[in-house]
């Protein structure tokens, strides 16, 4: 508890400060001037429970620039002053710095990661007193006088804003990123922007949100993530008390790697008054003074061994892990000591060079087991094909022309028609309609067009006539179906045996080709009958069925008595009495 003249100090329970859905909530005590004993002794347990001062020896965080992206830092409070490095200002709003409600969340996490007092132990000490905090501002503090405008804002916009905050950083070689803030949804923007911090070995630190207890109250078994600490890459950091237990404000989900003091946490706010402030947002500061103290020692380490070595010099809980606080409270010293055991794994950073492959590289590749084939091979093949495909039309064609030659010399059908034709044909594709026979009755045929010129006069063959053709000059191979009509075939050439039950097809056979004693009942089926073939005598009783009989079927003259039954009424339950 802080000491303080008399009256001068007021504890206000209403101060809730919600940067987004999962941001820090503070519980601030607003203080009038206090003694330096008074203040550094309300501090000292928070830089005891991080082992701050056994790590002081060896690192202060000299040369490591913090950013601190939130709502602002006042640059002039006694504590910061000559270590604030003002950026720009993205929120959206036009609140100036001037505003008593300016700035005050964010001037808080500043002094608690980088805070060297004042005087002669006077004032906050943050964990890298040595640090330089490069403030960005992307929101406003809850009492801002904008930040009803700011609400009814997309949180599109805040994530963008967001994202250009961390590039700004990583452009101006921070080497830590401290983000005491969180929204309820992922984003494309702010991830790629984190890929973009982590590739320039930028350490990122956030707070894992204050829905503990919400969580708690709708019977979840964890509270919401938060995003950005949830991102893979980012050092998620939970809150708890003077005694190392769990916040009940304090949200537990797997985003939570390690926690930090969170619970009535010293802080200078930006009209230089002392706060006690409680949630994940001073958790987070001070766990990213820690990594600042790391990267001063070794600032080519990458992130993930910067968290890993936060990560695994923790004081953990029974079993190692839970999602309350991860793998257990910061120890800056511890964490520094495991930090330079890493080094002997990555020597100075520097990791391997890029050119350096595993498994020997492309020279232990061997070589494939076929030779590919290059440009000069697929012509000569396309070459080939074409060669082959010509002599093999060259070929059909001499094939075809041999064939028509012989045969039209040996076919007096061929020579009759090649007589009697009227003139010379233009030659077809295949060669063999520009023919004729010549004066020594051989048939001449002429290629492309051209027919041979023949110096002996034309001479036609006499048409032979019925009377010098006896049936023994005809054989079988000489009569088509072409050249038979049906005038030509008379009863008397077709006998029963010629014909077989596969010449015949029903388009063949009419009613009046049938007699009854051609028809048996198995050649009938039920398509082949309809009403108007059948009458009452050829239906008996036996050949209807009750399925082929409908009411309109029936007169009263066809109903005995016999066949209708009288339906009783069933009893029942009626409506009546």
């Amino acid at each position: 508890m802080l000491s303080a003249p008399a009256a001068s100090w007021r504890l206000s329970l209403s101060c809730l400060l919600a940067l987004t859905s999962a941001a820090a909530v503070a519980v601030s005590a607003a203080a009038g001037p206090a003694s330096a004993d008074s203040v550094r002794d309300a501090q000292q347990w928070v830089l005891d429970a991080v082992d701050a001062p056994a790590a002081w020896p060896v690192s202060q965080g000299q040369g490591v620039v913090v950013a601190v992206i939130d709502s602002g830092v006042n640059p002039d409070v006694s504590d910061l002053v000559g270590s604030v490095i003002t950026g720009p200002d993205y929120s959206g709003v036009n609140t100036p710095p001037s505003n008593p409600d300016w700035g005050m969340h964010g001037t808080w996490m500043a002094s608690i990661i980088a805070g060297h007092g004042h005087g002669f132990d006077s004032g906050v000490s943050g964990v890298a007193p040595k640090a330089k905090v490069l403030s960005i501002r992307v929101l406003p503090d809850k009492k801002d006088p904008a930040y009803a405008q700011y609400e009814q804002e997309p949180v599109s916009r805040g994530q963008r804003a967001l994202a250009k905050a961390i590039r700004y950083a990583v452009t101006h070689r921070a080497g830590v990123i401290s983000m005491s803030l969180g929204y309820g949804s992922a984003s494309r923007v702010v991830r790629s922007a984190l890929q973009d911090a982590l590739k320039h070995k930028v350490v990122v630190v956030a707070s894992a949100g204050n829905s503990g207890n919400a969580a708690t109250n709708r019977a979840r078994k964890h509270a919401p993530y938060s995003f950005p600490a949830d991102y893979p890459g980012v050092l998620g950091v939970a809150a708890v008390n003077r005694a190392g237990i769990p916040a009940y404000f304090s949200s537990d989900n797997l985003s939570v790697q390690v926690a930090a003091p969170g619970v009535r946490v010293l802080a200078q706010g930006n009209n230089g008054q002392y706060w006690l402030v409680n949630g994940t947002s001073p958790a987070c500061a001070l766990t990213a003074g820690v990594a600042a103290l790391i990267k001063s020692v070794y600032p080519g380490m990458p992130p993930a061994l910067v968290v890993q070595a936060i990560a695994a010099s923790a004081q953990h809980p029974p079993g190692g892990y839970n999602d309350r606080v991860g793998f257990g409270t910061v120890d800056a010293a511890a964490a520094l000591s495991a930090a330079a055991h890493l080094t002997r794994y990555v020597p100075d950073g520097r990791g391997l060079h890029t050119g350096s492959h595993f498994g020997g590289g492309p020279a232990a590749i061997p070589p494939p087991p076929v030779r590919s084939r290059g440009i000069g091979q697929l012509v000569l093949f396309c070459l080939l094909a074409v060669a082959c495909l010509g002599m093999t039309a060259i070929a059909a064609s001499r094939l075809v022309l041999t064939r028509s030659s012989g045969a039209g010399a040996s076919d007096p059908a061929g020579l009759a028609l090649a007589a009697v034709q009227p003139a010379w044909s233009q030659l077809d594709d295949t060669g063999l309609d520009n023919a004729r026979p010549d004066g020594t009755g051989l048939v001449s045929v002429g290629l492309n067009g051209a027919s041979r010129d023949h110096s002996s006069p034309e001479v036609s063959p006499p048409e032979p006539s019925p009377a010098d053709i006896s049936p023994t000059d005809i054989g079988p191979s000489d009569v088509s179906p072409a050249d038979v009509s049906p005038a030509d075939i008379g009863p008397s050439d077709v006998s029963p045996a010629d014909v077989s039950p596969s010449d015949v097809s029903p388009a063949d056979v009419s009613p009046a080709d049938m007699s009854p004693a051609d028809m048996s009942p198995a050649d009938m089926g039920p398509s082949d009958v309809s009403p108007a073939d059948m009458s009452p005598a050829d239906v008996s009783p036996s050949d209807v069925s009750p399925a082929d009989i409908s009411p309109g079927d029936m007169s009263p003259a066809d109903i005995s008595g016999e066949d209708v039954t009288q339906e009783l009424p069933q009893p029942g339950y009626g409506d009546g009495e």
